[in-house]
């Protein structure tokens, strides 16, 4: 009953303002379903799509673009117009920017109050220290998006203008800018941005702007407060070097693995386009989802090394999603303690408290059991496919990326609905799993230790 009035009545006034009565994973969802919904019924509308599209196909473009996935059952430059596609690069804006971000601006720009504990969480997700400066935080993060989002659409607007002529080229332009900035994966192009792997231009323009997208807002709103490396947060100064020790591990692996691969890198005329597309391809599956080679076309251990990185991800409150790189260094850490004989992970002379470890275990496992369940569900659906693909495909959908092997395309019906549910999953989980873990509930008795042999 209670959560039925919760829905029934989401906001309430009070004398110090309106107070929302829902919980933040509860709108959250709400939010990405309503949005889903909502686009689902404009691509239906006439003339948004150039042949017949089902519903279930509208479902599911919709739902790629809320969830800035980036899987694809519809080829979106040829069975979308103008008008589809800007339907698809809105949700992408949406989705990305995040609905919590829209709507604790709008909580904000009203005047309305959020209680004290969920007051705690938004502050907490956003490493602010002041409620106060939540709102101020929120208003620099759709400016600086605007920003970048500017600069993008100029930087690729000389290469494709030229190319494509002022209206296809600027059209291009900005959806790609969008597209990876919000480190969604979609393009105009079937083959996504494979006909510009030796484009200097292209490929640093759009690996800047999703590798920004992705270290996370409070990673920008304290390089804006404080710009000097020494004096960032703990947090800020920890994602910034794992995102570049990540990049540059994965720029050599992926290189490596797939330098004489006639397929991939081996097909490409000089060096510098094998560096480029080794560098695309290595930064781009912890949070975007473009490529520039032929994903499925790459060997098997370089296919591994992928999932890998899907499943770490980018960096917490980003547009980026999986477990998050603070998780997985966090997970690191634990290890090394464990095998030190130390009591708490310590890094740059900082103790891990055993609460944030214990929600970096929760949070891993929690990915990990929902990977296990849809690999489940679609080897019973997908008869044709192979174990590898699934898993892929599986791990894309959950760390909402969008890479693929090539098996999103030809989805069953059941198959299709499962990644629909996992992209709303892999978007809102692990924010619903840190706000249940955020809600600590102190026990009432105190048990003996239990002695349990481990490994």
């Amino acid at each position: 009953m209670k959560i039925n009035a919760r829905f029934r009545l989401p906001a309430r006034r009070s004398p110090r303002g309106l107070i929302l009565q829902m919980h933040p994973p509860e709108i959250l969802l709400l939010g990405f379903i309503t949005f889903s919904l909502l686009g689902t019924l404009l691509l239906k509308i006439p003339g948004a799509a150039t042949l017949p599209i089902s519903w279930l196909e509208a479902l599911f473009t919709a739902t790629s673009a809320i969830t800035v996935t980036g899987l694809i059952v519809i080829d979106t430059g040829s069975d979308l117009s103008f008008w589809g596609q800007l339907v698809v690069v809105t949700l992408i804006q949406i989705g990305g920017l995040g609905f919590m971000t829209f709507a604790a601006l709008t909580v904000v720009m009203l005047g309305g109050r959020l209680p004290m504990v969920h007051q705690s969480l938004v502050r907490e997700s956003l490493n602010q220290t002041s409620v106060g400066e939540i709102g101020r935080l929120v208003r620099t993060v759709i400016l600086y998006a605007l920003v970048a989002e500017a600069i993008g659409i100029v930087l690729l607007s000389l290469e494709w203008v030229p190319e494509f002529g002022w209206r296809k080229g600027l059209w291009e332009s900005i959806f790609h800018t969008i597209s990876a900035f919000n480190n969604a994966g979609f393009s105009t192009r079937s083959n996504s941005l494979m006909d510009d792997v030796g484009s200097p231009l292209v490929n640093l323009t759009i690996t800047a702007l999703f590798i920004i997208g992705g270290i996370g807002f409070a990673v920008l709103g304290d390089l804006r407060d404080k710009r000097r490396f020494s004096r960032l947060a703990f947090q800020t100064r920890l994602i910034l070097m794992t995102t570049l020790i990540l990049n540059l591990v994965a720029f050599f692996v992926i290189t490596t693995l797939e330098w004489d691969n006639p397929d991939t890198l081996g097909g490409l005329p000089d060096t510098l386009d094998r560096l480029l597309a080794g560098w695309f391809q290595a930064v781009t599956p912890r949070t975007a989802g473009f490529n520039t080679l032929d994903t499925a076309a790459m060997t098997q251990p370089a296919t591994v090394f992928t999932m890998v990185l899907m499943f770490i991800g980018g960096g917490p409150s980003s547009t980026a999603s999986g477990i998050k790189i603070t998780t997985f260094v966090v997970l690191l850490l634990t290890a090394r303690a464990f095998f030190q004989q130390r009591d708490e992970p310590v890094i740059m002379r900082r103790r891990i408290s055993v609460a944030t470890v214990n929600k970096a275990i929760a949070v891993a496992l929690g990915t990990v059991f929902m990977i296990f369940l849809v690999v489940l569900a679609l080897t019973m659906t997908e008869a044709n496919a192979t174990l590898e693909e699934i898993l892929f495909e599986t791990i894309s959908a959950l760390a909402t990326v969008g890479l693929s092997l090539g098996l999103t395309g030809h989805l069953s019906a059941p198959g299709q609905l499962i990644i629909i549910v996992t992209m709303l999953v892999g978007r809102v989980g692990p924010l619903s799993l840190g706000y249940l873990i955020a809600r600590r509930r102190v026990p009432v008795t105190r048990y003996p230790r239990g002695a349990i042999q481990i490994g």
